[in-house]
């Protein structure tokens, strides 16, 4: 176990530093794998296709399981907001410019930034299932994840393009706290 999640952990990080380094479309599969010191079939035992190494995001069910955790007597979009807070807490800060660099490519390609609204749409499906399973409706299950997912995707990308010094946690905070009860002070960040 340990020793595939160090193999997949490789063939990300050699994916990014070749995209980073060649761009997206010019790195090929066989590229990652040899960079990597594997087959290309073992690259597709870990990945489907080269995009789902920048899209990997284990979280989800994380964030599913904590928006269904919330007090059921709150609002929907109160429970998702409290449900994103909790798992951006349990997330460490990213200690190097991997992440930033990883958004940044996304940002600036045309079928990648299409891909993160692909992305968001099966995090929503999943937090959308958790809250309808507390006696949500629907739509306004659908509304209350598709608000606090826009507003955090805004943030990340925001984060990416414009480094000013703010962490990742501050940005996803500000942006979580600018969807709560307007009553509360949000911190401003510039």
């Amino acid at each position: 176990m340990r020793k595939a999640a160090a193999t997949r952990a490789l063939l990300q990080e050699q994916a990014m530093a070749l995209f980073v380094q060649q761009g997206f479309d010019e790195t090929t599969v066989a590229q990652i794998a040899e960079a990597a010191g594997v087959s290309q079939m073992t690259f597709f035992r870990y990945f489907p296709t080269k995009d789902a190494v920048v899209f990997d995001d284990p979280y989800d069910p994380v964030i599913a399981d904590l928006v269904a955790a919330q007090d059921p007597g709150l609002p929907a979009l109160e429970r998702v907001r409290l449900g994103l807070l909790a798992a951006w807490s349990s997330v460490p800060d990213p200690t190097d410019d991997a992440v930033r660099d990883r958004i940044r490519l996304i940002a600036g390609h045309t079928r990648l930034a299409a891909g993160i609204w692909e992305n968001n749409r099966r995090t929503e499906d999943l937090i959308v299932d958790a809250l309808t399973g507390t006696g949500v409706g629907r739509i306004e299950a659908r509304v209350a994840a598709g608000a606090c997912l826009g507003g955090l995707t805004a943030a990340l990308l925001d984060w990416a393009s414009a480094p000013d010094g703010h962490e990742l946690r501050d940005r996803m905070n500000t942006a979580l706290d600018l969807m709560g009860d307007s009553r509360r002070t949000v911190r401003r960040t510039r």
